[in-house]
């Protein structure tokens, strides 16, 4: 898994990194089959002050590509926003693709129960 952390407009710290990649161990023990992960966080001068810190986050899995972002005021509750919106998608990417691999399994045994 290839993991790319990167800043616009925005020093990436060591510790910020740390904390990135502590969140995001989360959301990769759901599924083993990831690619890429790419993270850009990124401070934009809006009007408004809460949404001022901004974060994104593009997973690649086989078959798939999640996109995420979150806007916060505080970068570090941004991220916490990013992490719990990935858990969600990931979660339900795996549940498609287990109940898409069961699928064909349930209709032969739907098939020979007929017959």
């Amino acid at each position: 898994m290839n993991l790319t952390i990167s800043g616009h407009h925005l020093e990436v710290s060591p510790a910020l990194r740390a904390y990135v990649m502590a969140k995001l161990e989360r959301v990769l023990r759901h599924f083993d089959q990831v690619i890429h992960v790419k993270v850009l966080l990124s401070k934009h001068n809006e009007a408004q002050k809460e949404r001022r810190q901004r974060v994104e986050c593009s997973i690649h899995v086989k078959g798939n590509a999640l996109h995420a972002g979150s806007k916060h005021l505080n970068l570090y509750a941004a991220i916490d926003e990013l992490v719990d919106k990935l858990d969600r998608q990931i979660v339900s990417h795996k549940t498609r693709i287990q109940g898409w691999r069961n699928a064909p399994i349930k209709r032969e045994l739907a098939m020979t129960a007929l017959a």
